[in-house]
């Protein structure tokens, strides 16, 4: 069986001069941005990092791996354990059961990249909510022409019962400060490598395992394709954008996060850890 190359792991370090990007670990030039990147096709690319990275090895704090200019938007009702913790906990169970049954793709707009908050930061609850989770999701990373070129990790913390009194709520329920994390890095890579990624969650409060979870990306009802699809259909993206795909593990209806919470969420080689403020 022949080796699998790795593929190139794009991660953001803050360091004293600034944001600065690494590929691997190795410290890419100054005047890299991610926008400039996402210009150019998958196996451009992967060109440009293949030699990209200089002899400089990054070692300051991980931030989020997305520039001011790009956006986080979110697929919903995507896997059948998404569907059914969407019904348990609306008033409207029939509209959440159409939505995953509809040839449309519900899309929402997550962050503008300056809100989002990288491995190591610290989520937030909202305050006017009682009963709020973490929700792990293979992110995608697409560029300017609507192609997927990798994916990192992402935790789209939700307040179920504001979601829950009233679709329309659902802007209040996902967006607010806190509520996004990405990372630690980005892997580069094509569609086809993101089929079957396994994704795990695990939360812990003082030390004890309150929840653990597992599933994978081949149990999605709708192909990633199909997302980007939808997403893209009117909507352009010249600087890029990341896409979640939506979240198979819901903890029991009982459960909600506290402040000290510890989560962490692995999708594929990557692992995303966030403590609840």
């Amino acid at each position: 069986m022949a080796k699998l190359e790795p593929k190139p792991k794009l991660s953001r370090h803050q360091t004293a001069s600034g944001p600065r990007w690494a590929v691997n670990g190795r410290a890419l030039p100054d005047a890299f941005h991610l926008d400039l990147l996402l210009q150019r096709s998958l196996a451009a690319i992967e060109d440009a990092l293949e030699s990209g990275g200089t002899s400089e090895r990054l070692e300051g704090t991980l931030i989020a791996p997305i520039e001011d200019t790009q956006e986080v938007w979110a697929a919903g009702v995507t896997y059948l354990r998404s569907r059914q913790a969407r019904v348990a906990e609306s008033s409207a169970a029939d509209l959440y059961q159409m939505v995953y049954d509809a040839e449309r793709v519900e899309v929402f707009l997550k962050a503008i990249g300056w809100r989002v908050l990288g491995h190591g930061d610290a989520v937030r609850l909202r305050r006017d909510s009682n009963w709020n989770v973490p929700e792990p999701e293979l992110t995608l990373l697409l560029n300017r022409a609507g192609e997927i070129v990798g994916y990192t990790a992402g935790n789209d913390v939700s307040s179920r019962d504001i979601e829950g009194q009233n679709p329309l709520y659902l802007p209040q329920a996902k967006i607010y400060d806190g509520a996004c994390a990405l990372g630690p890095g980005i892997v580069i890579a094509s569609a086809d490598n993101m089929r079957s990624l396994q994704i795990r969650m695990t939360i812990e409060r003082n030390g004890k395992v309150l929840f653990e979870g597992e599933t994978s990306s081949a149990r999605l009802k709708r192909s990633l394709e199909e997302m980007v699809a939808w997403l893209t259909r009117e909507l352009s993206f010249p600087e890029g954008a990341f896409l979640m795909t939506g979240t198979g593990l819901v903890p029991p209806d009982e459960f909600s996060l506290a402040e000290g919470d510890e989560v962490r969420i692995q999708v594929g080689e990557l692992s995303l850890e966030n403590r609840v403020a």
